[in-house]
Order: structure tokens, then sequence, then C-alpha cells
């Protein structure tokens, strides 16, 4: 684990403030953790119980998140990422489920490059066990913050358990509570602050695939499974003990929806006639679907992130994304990593820092919230298409062939640390390359023809980054 020393000597306040972090889950205490490695003296409240301390049938939301590059360089930034690695698991390609229950794969990278199935939970247990034996951290549970008073710098909480309130003031406050973030809402009062949220038409279920026998895994372990059917889609990532988090993307309404699934025989016939390879796998379907609440999906982009020096937005509290691109835990992670790249660079000036943040920031997180949009359609509709996936075997051959003038989106999303705005530039670029050479190619060897490889060296040479 790299130390302290690290940093030089001017990046460290003389007299370190007290910085306060409003929301202890896993960008909140990432960011307490990298601030107080610099010195600072870090105050964490959350409106939440300490997760640690919940059985598991009363610890909330259990959906399992994708770690890739940009998250793995933000935990190592604090020399963290060894601690984390026990509780991740490498999936190297997507598996398409046909209705049938054949078989598709799809290699998300080049060999050996994977994306990681982590648990929500574990991973933001596993962080507060770091910040709490962080003699700079000081967490508080059970804490609802009530009303933030901008002008005097004060925040109301409330403890959950007890009904007190308390005041409290702050230096600098980070409001880093999530898409139904309070410190954003007191932002929203302010003179002319944007903000707009967009919901899309489908809600998400948790449902569990148990593992076999001896913790056994029931289907391919280094993998995310996906069962697309046109207008929904189920996903599979893979725990520790053998099973696997399900997650149903549904509509609310319509012929096939959550409307219409409202006895446990019709979810047993709906996922017999359209899930059927994996219903065997699922005894506990019935008491999962009606246990299990139906969340919403939401986009939040709001603007500005920041008040002078007293208050910065940071993860979902600034861009609260749908989960398409498994990017948002990534992009808050990263968001951590930017804000301490800008305190190397200007020290404890926050104004600066907050601008600075919020200028570099906001771009990249809308940027990624139209990506995120764009793969939910690609992954519910198009990855079952034979000509999707000969068009991703031609990328892939186009990338092998040019690998400095042609980087997948995928790859430069998920596996670079390309700004988000860049990448989806980029790839719009690529998507109007490949509709000019597809009509050219029926197959992989088509790829080989003289006449398909001119073409692709002409368009290379009009394609600029």
């Amino acid at each position: 684990m790299s130390s302290l020393s690290a940093f030089p000597e001017s990046v460290f306040p003389s007299q370190p403030e007290p910085l306060t972090v409003m929301g202890g889950g896993l960008v909140g205490t990432l960011a307490a953790l990298y601030l107080a490695r610099r010195g600072y003296p870090v105050e964490i409240y959350d409106r939440r119980a300490d997760p640690r301390q919940l059985s598991k049938s009363t610890e909330g939301r259990s959906i399992n998140l994708a770690l890739s590059d940009r998250g793995w360089r933000a935990l190592e930034g604090v020399g963290i990422s060894e601690q984390i690695q026990p509780v991740a698991i490498p999936m190297y390609q997507r598996i398409m489920h046909d209705q049938q229950g054949r078989l598709t794969y799809q290699p998300y990278g080049r060999e050996n490059q994977a994306i990681y199935s982590v648990s929500r939970d574990g991973l933001n247990r596993a962080l507060l066990d770091l910040a709490e034996v962080n003699s700079h951290i000081s967490l508080h549970f059970n804490q609802k913050c009530q009303f933030v008073d901008l002008p005097n710098r004060h925040l109301v909480l409330r403890d959950t358990l007890t009904g007190q309130e308390q005041t409290r003031s702050f230096r600098h406050l980070f409001g880093v509570d999530g898409a139904y973030s309070a410190v954003r809402s007191a932002m929203q009062k302010t003179d002319r602050f944007d903000y707009s949220q967009q919901y899309l038409n489908y809600g998400y279920k948790e449902l569990t695939i148990e593992a076999g026998a001896n913790g056994t895994w029931r289907l391919e372990k280094n993998a995310l499974h996906i069962w697309p059917r046109g207008q929904y889609m189920m996903i599979a990532l893979p725990n520790l003990d053998g099973s696997f988090n399900c997650t149903l993307f549904f509509p609310y309404e319509g012929e096939h929806s959550f409307a219409t699934l409202q006895t446990g025989a019709q979810v047993q016939a709906f996922f017999a006639q359209v899930f059927p390879d994996a219903l065997p796998l699922m005894p506990a379907l019935e008491e999962d679907f009606f246990q299990n609440p139906t969340s919403s999906l939401v986009t939040i982009r709001c603007y500005p992130w920041s008040v002078a020096d007293e208050v910065l937005l940071l993860g979902d509290a600034s861009h609260a994304i749908v989960p398409f691109y498994g990017q948002g835990m990534n992009a808050g992670f990263e968001d951590c990593s930017v804000l301490d790249d800008l305190l190397d660079q200007h020290g404890s000036d926050w104004h600066t820092v907050f601008a600075e943040f919020q200028r570099l920031r906001k771009p990249n997180a809308d940027a990624m919230a139209d990506l995120a949009v764009y793969n939910f359609e690609e992954m519910r509709d198009r990855v079952a298409d034979p000509r999707f996936l000969l068009r991703k075997k031609i990328e892939s051959k186009i990338s092998a062939q040019y690998p400095d003038q042609w980087v997948p989106l995928y790859t430069q999303v998920t596996f670079s640390s390309t700004p988000y705005a860049d990448a989806w530039a980029n790839g719009q670029r690529q998507e109007q390359v490949m509709q000019r050479l597809m009509p050219h190619i029926q197959s992989e060897a088509d790829y080989d023809q003289p006449a398909v490889q001119a073409l692709v060296q002409q368009e290379l040479a009009n394609l600029a980054y």
C-alpha cells in the first residue's frame, strides 16, 4: 500500500480544516478516504444504519455492480485495491441466452480483460472497515439530513433511532448522498440552479439463481449473463457463494409488464415461456418476485455542482444514471480521483478546486448518461441479433488490425481513462463508419476481401479522433 509520503508537502494543509461528507455509501466513503489521506479530519454522516451491523435479511438492496478500470484506478489511488480484490469476480464476456436456451458468447475486450462482479453491500462494508480504522475519519450513522442552511453553513440532522435533532456547522460540505440528495435539494432552492430527472418506463426487480451443491455455480461463473427479449431483459452476475444476483428489467405497464404479473401462477408461466433455462435454477422465484421491491430507473442532471467553496456534489447526487453501462459506481469513483488530482494542483484553494471539478466532470457525466441509455437499447434489443454480433466481430478485427486507429467504444468506456465525452463522440463517428461498411459484409470471411480492406483503409484515413 502506498503511503502519505508519496504526496508533495505542498498539497497538505498546514492547519487542516475539518471536512464534512454527507453520505456513507460507496462514493462518499471513498471520497472521505482520499481527503483523510491528505491529513484532513473528515466527518461522515449517513441516514442509514451501519450496513455492517445488519443481517442479510435486512441489509436492503443487494444488486451487484460491475467494477471496471476507472473504479480500480480510484481504489488504487488510496492504496486499497488489494483489499477489494477478494470480493470481486472477473467477468470476461457476455453470455446471451435465447428463448430456446441456446448460448452466444461475446468477449468484453481483449484476452484477460474483464469487468468485475462485486456486491454493493460487500464493497460498502469493506470501504467502511477501512474508513473506521483511519484516525482522521469519524463515522456517524442513522443521521438523516433535515435541512442544509447554506448561508450559515449549518446542517440539521435527526437521529432516526432516537428522533433527536442536532445542528452541526460545516466549513466545506461534500454532498455524496445519492440520487435523492438532501444536499442537492438545498442547492435547488438557490438562484439559477438547473435540475432535471428523467425516468425510463421500466422498473427493475432483483431475483436469485441459487448456488448448486457445495457452493458451485450452475452457470458459467466468469461471465455476465443476459436474457435479451426485445422489450425487456434479465441479467445475472455471479456471487462468491455460487449464487447469481439476477435483475429483471421490465416495463411497468403493457402486455408483458409488472402490471400483468399479479399471481404466482402468472409469474411461473411467464418465466417458463420466456426464460425457460433460468426457471429451474430459481426455486425462490415467486417469493423474490413478490417480496422484493420494484425499483425505478432515473437519470438526474443538474448544474452547478458547487456553491463557492462551501459545497460540492459528487456521485449520484450530481449525475445519477441508469445502470446499463455498468459505470454508475465507476463514474462516482472517478469523481474521487479527479477531485484528488485537483487538490494536487490547487492545494486547499477550495473555490478553485470546486469550480474546476464541475467544469471538468459535467460534460463527461452528461455523456455517460447518454451512453447508459444507449447501452440499454443494445443489451435489450440487439445482442441477440446475428447481424449485430457479426458487426461486433468485425469491429474487433478492425481494432486488432489497426489498434492505434480504432478503439471500440466499449473499450474506451470500460477499459481506458478516455473522458466519457470523448469516448461518446468517438463512438458516434465509429457508428457512421460501420453503417457504411456493414452492407459490404455478410460473414466474417468477407472482411478479408480486397474491396472491403480497401474500404476500411479509406474510412480510417478519414476517421480522426
